[in-house]
């Protein structure tokens, strides 16, 4: 079936065909529209040619910055996420040796699972849960104890980027996070 997160046809085949993309959408995820930052991956392929984890994390910085925020830019705020797409691109080169897909493939337990993504820049407690999910639920990655540590994420529903596999998901992912944002409001107000 294949990834149908970014709500455009070449950028998730992107993600079909690398599976580093699928993390920088994930790490991009966050004040910036799901599709929008599922884009990301495919951006960067398109303008600097490949998405090696060495080569990203090798440009010269300034440049890079300057290829995420040529419009569409990578995210809202291109030039924190360029330097962060190449923090996350080095330790994927320095832990990983280059292969993103060991940062799944090789955790034994959901909790190990948890912890890894976790390690990575710009993933917090929230974000790993999410993700745990995602690799989960369309990739099927589900060592031993990943529902406990993804949470309600694991669940079947609307709650995340996790559950959007088509355009009507997606609208109905967008619309449990509005809700959650106005009942939020509602209890702190």
């Amino acid at each position: 079936m294949g990834f149908q997160i970014a709500n455009e046809p070449a950028a998730d085949q992107v993600l079909d065909e690398y599976p580093f993309a699928v993390v920088v959408g994930m790490m991009l995820d966050q004040q910036y529209g799901m599709e929008h930052a599922f884009r990301g991956g495919w951006k960067v392929l398109s303008r600097f040619g490949n998405l090696d984890p060495a080569a990203i994390a090798a440009a010269e910085p300034e440049a890079f910055k300057e290829l995420c925020s040529q419009p569409p830019a990578i995210h809202r705020f291109p030039g924190s996420m360029s330097a962060r797409l190449q923090e996350l691109a080095a330790l994927v080169e320095s832990k990983y040796d280059g292969d993103v897909t060991r940062l799944w493939t090789e955790a034994t337990t959901g909790q190990e699972l948890f912890k890894r993504v976790q390690e990575l820049p710009g993933f917090g407690k929230q974000k790993a849960k999410i993700f745990v999910a995602l690799l989960a639920k369309q990739l099927g990655v589900r060592p031993p104890g990943w529902e406990a540590v993804a949470g309600d994420y694991a669940l079947d529903g609307y709650r995340s980027v996790a559950d959007v596999v088509d355009a009507d998901s997606l609208l109905k992912v967008r619309q449990f996070k509005q809700e959650q944002k106005a009942a939020a409001k509602a209890a702190a107000g």
